[in-house]
């Protein structure tokens, strides 16, 4: 018996909407790189990109669990001596809101040419409107367990 891959046309996309108000931001953006990766597919191929679009509003309002607000640091570096730049999470709210999301997110997919290509499929938003109504999303419930036949 042969091992089924799908092959590029094979693959439906739905486009996902995911409310961030009031959740954790570590459970939205594991449940997020799962969509994005297409784990929740019988047809799921590890190196293939079979996820669907991801769609992220309220990042604003995501919640961070214990001191993390003002313990959780971000870090960038322009390559010159001595430019070493830290942000706590609260900072990075305040200034750009779907920052840290992102951040979430990308971390979240693999690391190497798929990962990069996955994270362009990924839009957040800070606050409840987005600009995707033509793509019609589907609203999706963090924590629930769908399957696709």
């Amino acid at each position: 018996m042969k091992t089924y891959v799908p092959k590029k046309g094979e693959v439906k996309r739905a486009w996902r909407l995911i409310d961030a108000e009031g959740k954790v931001l570590g459970r939205v953006a594991a449940e997020a790189a799962r969509l994005l990766r297409g784990k929740h597919k019988p047809q799921y191929t590890p190196y293939l990109d079979c996820g669907d679009h991801v769609i992220i509003v309220n990042a604003a309002k995501a919640k961070v669990t214990g001191q993390k607000a003002e313990q959780k640091k971000y870090y960038r570096h322009s390559g010159q001596p001595g430019s070493l730049k830290e942000t706590t999470y609260k900072e990075m709210v305040a200034k750009h809101p779907e920052r840290a999301m992102l951040l979430a997110v990308k971390g979240m997919l693999p690391h190497n040419r798929l990962g990069r290509l996955l994270a362009t499929k990924v839009r957040v938003y800070a606050g409840p409107d987005h600009p995707h109504q033509a793509q019609n999303p589907k609203p999706h419930v963090v924590g629930e367990k769908d399957r696709e036949q």
